[in-house]
């Protein structure tokens, strides 16, 4: 039996075991291997850690379990499963170099970037490698006369806006965490301001991506950056939102956008979660071109009162932003006022210095943690929809109520001027029942999202949480013609095996 065999024998029995008793543990390469050979297992590892080490040298490279632990989870309720080895490729080449040992062993591939994801799409599921990208964090080139910029896959989005302020220009894709652009790319994020500026699938231009035989492509041709295309399929987008499955990115060509003359941002609290989103509803019906809109209920105010020291009224409550010349900033809030008071609203709060906005919206993306901290020592469980906007006054009613009806302590949050919510939900890891409660509305807001015309995810990605749910969404015909592409890119099945696919 080969190596990879071995691992995909033992790891999904263990995997299985582990989740029936929902426990936070960690699932050792010991135990993947349980049913191997020390002969074997030893033989493979050796040689393969000592083709790596050749390549991106001895202190790129580990095998120790603690690095193999820190890889081997994101921010997910998933259960940690380091991979064999972590290396840290510092070149295209090198990752190149370091997917053709991999390949020829039939080794799986795992991309690692900043471990913020919420699907567990980063935890070497079936073992393998992690390939750990932060190393490259080269910011390639800037194109302020063209508003594009070229960045490795070590590049966080802050580091990138921090870069080009001075240029006058931003990238206004924000998923809250400290996530880098190329992981950004991996599952298709968006956040706060994607009502306006759109989400990763709308602003990469150009990506160079390994494949999983060490193949280097460039998904536009290299060097490209057209602001549009219509020269053969579009490759780009067939990675952007790949998880990982289907190659290793390694540069992306994004979009860059010029700072707005004014930016204001307000808070507007609701008697009602019913209408709080109306008026979100209604904001976007009449055409109003918000940069934020966020939605939060009256568990995660309080939550977030408590974590970033607010003190605002504990009621369903919208976070808004508005940008663009002052005069039209000023003819949009009043627009805006007059929607939020017809529903009930209260008298806008407003945050107009930058250092007022930047606590408001700190506080905003911090709502993980602020609803983690309402029951220590519990672990979180988020889960995340997009529905057309019409229907979004009644699922999230529907998801309140499925909280409010159970013993689970959850808070729902989201980016509802696009559709997209957010329910996250607390469970003691020793309490199984609580467990399964979630998984029961969590499969509810799914389903409910999908027979409205939605989808299951909005921006986190499939992962190994969301993958029977993926089928249901996309239908017998979709997944066959994705499987054919995976087969076609990754024929041995080695690039984030576990993932997106339930087999």
């Amino acid at each position: 039996m080969s190596f990879l065999q071995v691992l995909r024998k033992t790891s999904g029995i263990v995997l299985r075991k582990s989740l029936t008793n929902y426990a936070p543990t960690t699932v050792t390469v010991h135990q993947r291997r349980q049913k191997s050979t020390h002969t074997l297992a030893k033989e493979v590892s050796d040689s393969v850690v000592e083709a790596l080490t050749s390549v991106v040298g001895a202190k790129n490279v580990s095998t120790a379990l603690p690095v193999r632990e820190q890889h081997g989870r994101d921010e997910s309720h998933h259960i940690c499963t380091p991979p064999d080895a972590v290396v840290w490729p510092q070149s295209t080449e090198q990752v190149s170099q370091v997917a053709r040992i991999c390949y020829d062993n039939s080794i799986p591939m795992i991309p690692f970037g900043t471990g913020t994801g919420l699907e567990g799409g980063a935890v070497g599921y079936k073992g393998g490698v992690t390939i750990n990208l932060t190393k490259m964090d080269e910011i390639v080139e800037l194109n302020a006369e063209d508003f594009d910029v070229t960045v490795q896959p070590g590049v966080t989005r802050e580091t990138l806006n921090n870069y080009i302020k001075d240029q006058g220009l931003w990238f206004p894709i924000d998923p809250g965490a400290h996530a880098s652009v190329c992981g950004m790319c991996a599952t298709s994020a968006s956040g706060t301001n994607a009502v306006r500026y759109g989400t990763m699938r709308e602003n990469v231009m150009n990506l160079e991506v390994v494949l999983a035989d060490g193949t280097i492509l460039h998904t536009s041709g290299p060097g490209k950056r057209s602001r549009k295309t219509s020269a053969g399929y579009n490759l780009t987008n067939l990675f952007v939102g790949s998880e990982g499955t289907l190659g290793i990115i390694t540069k992306a060509t994004v979009r860059l956008y010029g700072i707005p003359e004014s930016m204001m941002s307000a808070v507007c609290s609701f008697e009602t979660v019913h209408s709080a989103v109306d008026t979100v509803t209604q904001v976007m019906q009449c055409g109003i071109p918000m940069a934020r809109i966020e939605f939060l209920d009256d568990v995660m105010i309080d939550a977030c009162n408590k974590f970033s020291n607010l003190s605002h009224k504990v009621t369903p409550t919208l976070f808004l932003e508005f940008h663009g010349a002052q005069e039209a900033v000023k003819a949009q809030v009043e627009l805006v006022e007059e929607l939020a008071h017809m529903n009930g609203g209260s008298e806008f709060q407003w945050a107009e210095k930058q250092e007022d906005r930047n606590k408001l919206w700190k506080a905003r993306h911090n709502c993980w943690y602020a609803t983690l901290a309402l029951r220590p020592g519990t672990r979180g469980y988020s889960t995340d929809v997009c529905v057309p906007i019409s229907k979004l006054p009644d699922i999230i009613v529907a998801t309140k109520e499925d909280i409010i009806n159970s013993s689970i302590v959850g808070t729902l949050t989201g980016h509802v001027g696009d559709g997209n919510f957010h329910a996250v939900m607390l469970f003691d890891p020793n309490v199984p029942e609580e467990f399964e409660q979630i998984q029961a509305i969590a499969a509810n807001v799914n389903r409910r999202a999908i027979a409205v015309g939605g989808t299951c995810t909005g921006e986190h990605g499939i992962g190994l949480g969301k993958k029977e749910l993926l089928i249901e969404e996309l239908g017998d015909g979709a997944m066959m013609v994705m499987r054919q592409l995976k087969a076609t890119l990754d024929p041995k099945g080695l690039m984030n095996p576990g993932k997106v696919f339930l087999n």
